[in-house]
């Protein structure tokens, strides 16, 4: 987290947060570290569809076409956090923490969204039937170093 808050603070960058499956947890770890005030703008937990749809603007026609753990969600969650925000980076996490899952969305998957200025990316990670606990701590990471290789990408003052 040091090396978030370093580069962040270097560009005078603020970063949003937009969780469902991690519950604010992303949020959490960046507001852990002393300093974090500089860095972070606010964050959204947006378990229901109902609370993507209010607080974000996900479309009800994204949620039913694709379902709420999709790449297209997690987009529009990370687009609606940058745009309902004074954050330069928005990152977004939906999935199927566990236990549980089905078929098609298995317990593990998860859809991310980070978005910029320049646009946003998504993709998914099959972090696999590792348990609740383990799935949530594996996202939160993941983000984190989405976040990190996004901040040290944008230039200096």
């Amino acid at each position: 987290m040091s090396a978030l808050l370093a580069a962040a603070s270097r560009r005078a960058v603020l970063i949003a947060t937009a969780e469902s499956c991690t519950g604010g947890l992303i949020a959490g770890r960046i507001t852990d570290e002393a300093g974090s005030s500089a860095i972070f703008d606010r964050g959204f937990v947006t378990y229901s569809n109902a609370a993507k749809t209010a607080m974000l603007g996900v479309r009800a026609e994204t949620l039913e076409a694709h379902g709420a753990v999709s790449e297209a969600v997690a987009r529009e969650m990370a687009g609606g956090a940058l745009e309902r925000s004074d954050a330069a980076v928005a990152v977004s996490v939906t999935g199927i923490a566990g236990p549980g899952g089905s078929e098609h969305k298995p317990e593990g998957r998860v859809c991310f969204g980070l978005a910029t200025a320049a646009g946003t990316i998504c993709e998914t990670v099959e972090f696999g039937p590792l348990g609740r606990a383990a799935v949530r701590g594996r996202t939160v990471d993941h983000a984190l170093a989405m976040v990190l290789r996004a901040v040290e990408a944008m230039p200096l003052p």
